[in-house]
């Protein structure tokens, strides 16, 4: 795990509320400070750096004078709603102290479930990325509902880890990281530096909720974990409150528990692609189309498309065939069939005038198909 953290150039950091707000006493400026410190340094390697931070609700909590965290929904969403303002705003003031600059971005779990939606948070995500903009992440607690609220940070940041591929997730918490028994019952607990991700006595190990502030015990932890290695992406679980942990990690420094994909993250996305049994569509592509494909490895644009099969929405995984229908390979559409369908055998040139908007200039990129 430390060469996969040292080689990662796409890291998702999630920090708890307890770490965030100094144990529900209000932002800790000084800590805050610290990790933004360190993404500076890590987008200084060339790494890309997404933050999933909680604090908005006990952020607002400080704010209003609650000292119990309430259970009723709209007094909740109420805090958020106060709290993200504190929240956004000391986020911007730390990362620009070092010339980084910073987006909010909330996100629901709707956002996640829609395809649409999925692949908007995605495009914004990945442009922010290529913008050297550290996003700033938090679940929109002021509108989630029990229908459809992530529940915890910790399953958010795996969401988000998938979402950008993410090449590493690191959890920080008030944890040194995951024990097989709870260390606060039996002092002589084992430590759990590396175990791969998904394994079941992980989950047994795992214990509830230790913070009266966040939502996020050691169980989703290990949870999140899961989720993310299923795009590839190996986790760390490490004590917020260690000295410059990023870096640290960065460098190869084990610290924590590393939880280990067991598929790399290239493999994991083709072998979802090759999963998928019923395709909702197709494009047969000329010759020229082909040879891009198979022999340089280029994306499919669509002037080389000469028909649209099917109908399938943007973000479907659709086949990619020849002129004799022999399919030549599979990849997730950039356009609806509706949309193909005007830009086929046109240039990107003149996709704003077909369409009415600008999108990718690839029908299907090189990184999202696997060729048959």
């Amino acid at each position: 795990m430390t060469e996969a953290l040292r080689n990662a150039r796409r890291v998702v950091v999630k920090v708890g509320s307890s770490l965030v707000t100094d144990e529900g006493r209000g932002l800790d400026a000084t800590a805050i400070g610290h990790w933004c410190r360190q993404l500076a340094t890590l987008a200084g390697q060339g790494r890309e750096v997404v933050m999933v931070s909680s604090g908005a609700i006990a952020e607002g909590m400080k704010r209003l004078g609650w000292t119990v965290r309430p259970h009723e929904v709209h007094e909740l969403q109420a805090a958020a709603a106060v709290g993200q303002m504190g929240l956004a705003q000391m986020y911007e003031t730390q990362l620009r102290a070092h010339g980084l600059r910073s987006a909010q971005v909330l996100l629901t779990h709707a956002d996640l479930a829609d395809r649409e939606r999925y692949l908007n948070a995605r495009s914004t995500l990945v442009t922010l990325l290529g913008l050297k903009v550290v996003p700033v992440i938090n679940e929109n607690d002021t509108v989630v509902n029990d229908e459809i609220k992530f529940g915890d940070n910790d399953t958010l940041g795996a969401l988000v880890a998938n979402l950008v591929e993410a090449d590493a997730l690191v959890i920080l918490t008030d944890q040194r990281g995951l024990y097989a028994t709870d260390p606060r019952k039996e002092p002589g607990a084992r430590f759990i530096d590396e175990a791969q991700a998904g394994a079941p006595e992980l989950e047994l190990m795992a214990g509830g909720a230790g913070s009266a502030i966040g939502r996020g015990g050691m169980l989703t932890k290990v949870l999140a974990a899961k989720r993310a290695a299923r795009s590839g992406a190996s986790t760390v679980i490490a004590s917020g409150r260690e000295p410059d942990v990023l870096l640290r990690l960065a460098a190869g420094e084990a610290i924590g528990t590393a939880l280990i994909a067991a598929t790399p993250k290239l493999a994991a996305r083709k072998q979802w692609m090759a999963d998928h049994l019923q395709l909702r569509g197709a494009v047969r592509v000329d010759d020229g189309a082909v040879a891009k494909l198979r022999d340089e490895g280029k994306s499919l644009l669509p002037i080389g498309m000469v028909e649209v099969q099917g109908e399938f929405a943007r973000g479907d995984v659709i086949a990619v065939r020849s002129l004799a229908g022999v399919e030549i390979a599979r990849g997730l559409a950039n356009y609806a069939s509706s949309e193909a369908r005007l830009i086929a055998r046109k240039p990107s040139s003149e996709f704003e005038r077909l369409l009415g908007f600008t999108g990718e200039p690839e029908m299907i990129h090189r990184d999202n198909m696997i060729l048959a």
